[in-house]
């Protein structure tokens, strides 16, 4: 597995590289991120760094639905077509930033804890060989809601709206190319205690099979970062308390709900 950050020098420059988990260096890349980038000479203590969403996604495509422990929670059929949301780059934040309550609304808020895929190539129409081709890697997300816009107007589920606004796409805190998935959990705390804990291998798309299908209905873009969807456990969060997502071999990602 390789570990890949994007992060802020003591300088103020921003930079990308790996991660040596054992050491905790990080050698600086040159180049593009999903380009073949090439290893420099340089290197810094990861503690002497501040880590930054660890792409730029064009778009963050958001599922609903796609773990068959929710399905059957919710008394729902599993989708035969992934069922997803658009949020906006505008939407992404990285480790340690505050997810900031709109000033427009005062009711709930909540956490999703999700496995992020990171695309690495252009994609359109992929098969499901080629989809898998295109992953780069994998992320932690936190798919902010604010919960009481979703059906504020009865004529129209406000998807987009209740999910889109500024700092609620936590994305982080790396990318990890040749994750085993498949034997991983997603771990959501709330001010350090246990809420989610689920297996991945109970999604009913597999990473490849969201890539596939949804390239078919827009065109995928290198750091474009397809939010997985939750499983049981989802909840609010105060003005004030940390929500941390993990996911073993890809750390913990924490954001804080600012008061």
């Amino acid at each position: 597995m390789t570990t890949w950050i994007r992060f802020r020098d003591a300088g103020g420059h921003i930079g990308f590289g790996t991660l040596d988990q054992h050491s905790g260096r990080v050698v600086q890349h040159d180049g593009a991120l999903f380009d073949n980038p090439r290893p420099t000479d340089i290197s810094f203590a990861a503690d002497d760094l501040t880590l930054l969403a660890p792409c730029q996604p064009s778009k963050v495509v958001a599922l609903w639905n796609n773990y068959y422990a929710l399905s059957q929670k919710l008394d729902k059929a599993p989708p035969k077509h992934p069922l997803f949301l658009i949020k906006p780059p505008m939407s992404v934040i990285g480790p340690n930033e505050a997810i900031r309550r709109p000033k427009s609304y005062q009711g709930k808020i909540a956490y999703e804890g999700e496995l992020g895929i990171v695309i690495g190539r252009e994609c359109s129409n992929a098969s499901v060989e080629e989809a898998e081709a295109a992953i780069f890697g994998y992320t932690c997300v936190n798919d902010v809601t604010a919960i009481e816009l979703l059906q504020e107007d009865p004529n129209f589920a406000q998807w987009c709206r209740s999910k889109g606004f500024d700092t609620f796409s936590c994305i982080g805190p790396s990318i990890v190319s040749g994750l085993d998935w498949r034997s991983a959990h997603v771990v959501t705390t709330l001010d350090g205690v246990e809420r989610q804990n689920y297996p991945l291998d109970d999604m009913i798309f597999s990473p490849a099979e969201q890539v596939s299908m949804i390239s078919a209905d827009m065109t995928l873009m290198p750091g474009d970062v397809i939010a997985c969807g939750t499983s049981i456990g989802v909840g609010s969060i105060k003005d004030g308390s940390s929500v941390g997502v993990s996911i073993e071999g890809i750390g913990t990602l924490t954001n804080r709900l600012a008061q």
